[in-house]
């Protein structure tokens, strides 16, 4: 019996992975609701984008890329030197939610995804703000 696809296969293997990374921070990179995301990170996307590709591309079920070239991704351990919070992470789910769009056109897939990156991206908090409440 064949393998069900992965992830990886469903939005286009490297290719789709890499054009749902070069969406992301193009839009990262120009959209005012994401300024408070795109202050957090080096003045060069370049080496951010080839992190997310590398990260997304074993996350979503292809080769472990990431792993292989950084050792284990320990996310949040990661990003605790930039400060991550409400707006950081709206504006990152803004232009993720926006390129995955623009670039996966699989519904069904974007259901089973979605909810699971929102919440990685919601574990990324790193600082307290105004808006919000600490879990109970």
């Amino acid at each position: 019996m064949p393998e069900a696809p992965t992830p990886y296969d469903r939005i286009g293997g490297e290719d789709g992975v890499r054009r749902l990374t070069r969406r992301f921070y193009a839009l990262m990179d120009t959209l005012p609701e994401a300024a408070a995301c795109r202050a957090v990170h080096p003045p060069s996307l370049e080496g951010s984008e080839q992190k997310l590709f590398d990260y997304l591309t074993g996350w979503l079920g292809g080769p472990p890329v990431y792993v292989q070239k950084h050792g284990h991704p320990m996310l949040r351990r990661r990003h605790l030197h930039a400060p991550i919070a409400a707006a950081e992470i709206q504006g990152w789910l803004l232009c993720f939610r926006q390129a995955w769009a623009e670039t996966v056109t699989d519904a069904a897939l974007t259901a089973a995804v979605m909810p699971q990156v929102e919440h990685l991206a919601r574990h990324m908090r790193n600082r307290e703000d105004a808006a919000w409440t600490p879990p109970a």
